[in-house]
């Protein structure tokens, strides 16, 4: 047999022996399932008044991983901002129109429609609005946070 691929099975294999764990924790019970109807949605401090958060797993502000969902009204406006960490976004419902840049402008947009799927690197200003009632997801590891252009767009310093 060949040294580079002995060398490839053995890593096969060792990779295959570390998810063990994994099936046996699935296996074991340890699963979280949550059905739309179980999210409480409470307002969305650190957002503009409309914007409301339902917490599937994790804290946005703590180092583990986070699962959550946004919901956004009509006509909601999301000023520019960023994140320090990678942001992981998927449209649930509605569309979300998202921009890159230091200016919110409607004109230089994407919609995203139900299963889009958007990543935005850290430091990356961006804005978005909605014409319909939106939901997306967002899953990552934090400490996430948001960070305004504008401080004065910020919300939690009005």
């Amino acid at each position: 047999m060949r040294p580079f691929l002995l060398i490839r099975l053995l890593t096969l294999a060792l990779a295959l022996a570390a998810l063990a764990p994994t099936a046996a924790v699935a296996e074991s019970g340890d699963v979280i399932t949550v059905m739309p109807a179980d999210l409480k949605w409470t307002d969305a401090t650190s957002m503009p008044p409309g914007a409301k958060i339902g917490v599937i797993e994790g804290q946005q502000t703590k180092q583990p991983q986070y699962i959550l969902r946004i919901k956004f009204p009509a006509e909601y406006k999301f000023a520019p901002h960023w994140h320090p960490a990678i942001e992981r976004m998927t449209v649930i419902s509605g569309t979300f129109n998202l921009g890159m840049g230091d200016k919110l402008d409607t004109e230089k947009t994407k919609a995203l429609t139900a299963g889009s799927v958007a990543i935005i690197q850290p430091l990356t200003n961006h804005f978005a609005w909605t014409s319909e009632e939106t939901v997306i997801q967002l899953h990552g590891v934090g400490p996430q946070d948001i960070h305004y252009v504008n401080p004065a767009d910020d919300p939690r310093k009005k």
